[in-house]
């Protein structure tokens, strides 16, 4: 039977790691493979057998991850991804469930939990969802206002603008850049000051509200790298205070050795005087 401590060190080992990800990138290139007509009419059926020997790796990869670490297991969200990758890779490709069968291509991302700065940027992004969620709102907003005004000013001359709906999707495709100088050239040969409502809708959803996205991922970044050295920080303290407890139990050992010498030599040293006199 394995100790737990020794298949936690296998599992946090570089080589295994490394290992590991080249699985999930070999798994990740066959899976493409099998897309080609040409490429399975020639190696078909080991491509087949690579898939399945990838599966078994992940099983027994997530067993001995739930293994060593028991309860502590189900408390990492990133084992939670992991556990459902490998769920996904065990049902059956054939029957109702055949349509899962193309959800094989999401074993690549086990990369993010397997590459820490991957996982590092994932995090930064789950946590600047509440933000971005905002700023979301905030342009939500502002494209409907803009879309109600647009209706009603252009709605008449432009097809574009003649409905919230198509007014909406117009002023979106306006805000990616994509195609909005002839929209604007069309609309201005009826409204000349048609531009300065273009202009200040691009100034305020494309320069202002889409760069928040970027500030705030990037504060999002920010705190993580921040939490990841606090993180490193406190483990190299930790550690510095287990040796120093190691240490501090070592002198104790060795102060009660001296004190059980010395009350040991105390009668010898007593009876050597008795000795000599007697002498």
């Amino acid at each position: 039977m394995l100790d737990r401590e020794r298949v936690r060190a296998l599992l946090a080992h570089p080589r295994f790691e490394r290992a590991i990800m080249a699985v999930i990138v070999l798994n990740a290139i066959t899976i493409g493979c099998e897309t080609s007509s040409f490429v399975m009419g020639w190696i078909g059926e080991p491509l087949h057998v690579v898939d399945r020997v990838v599966v078994g790796v992940f099983v027994l990869e997530l067993t001995a991850r739930l293994y060593a670490h028991r309860g502590a297991f189900f408390k990492d969200p990133w084992n939670w991804f992991d556990a459902a990758i490998v769920g996904i890779a065990l049902v059956p490709a054939s029957g109702p469930a055949s349509v899962l069968r193309t959800l094989r291509i999401m074993r690549a991302l086990r990369l993010v939990t397997v590459v820490p700065s991957m996982r590092r940027v994932t995090s930064a992004l789950m946590a600047a969802i509440p933000g971005m969620a905002s700023i979301l709102g905030l342009l939500i907003i502002i494209m409907y206002v803009a879309a109600v005004m647009a209706t009603q000013w252009f709605g008449r001359t432009a097809p574009e603008f003649a409905e919230i709906p198509t007014s909406l999707f117009t002023l979106f495709q306006v805000m990616t850049g994509e195609g909005w100088p002839e929209i604007a050239d069309q609309i201005m040969g009826a409204h000349p000051w048609a531009w300065v409502f273009f202009v200040a809708y691009i100034v305020v959803s494309s320069f202002v509200v889409l760069n928040l996205f970027i500030a705030v991922v990037v504060n999002a970044m920010d705190d993580e790298s921040t939490s990841a050295e606090e993180q490193r920080t406190d483990d190299r303290l930790r550690t510095i205070m287990e040796e120093l407890a190691r240490l501090h139990t070592k002198l104790d050992a060795l102060s009660t050795q001296a004190r059980n010498r010395g009350q040991g030599d105390g009668p010898e040293a007593e009876s050597s005087p008795s000795l000599s006199n007697a002498g």
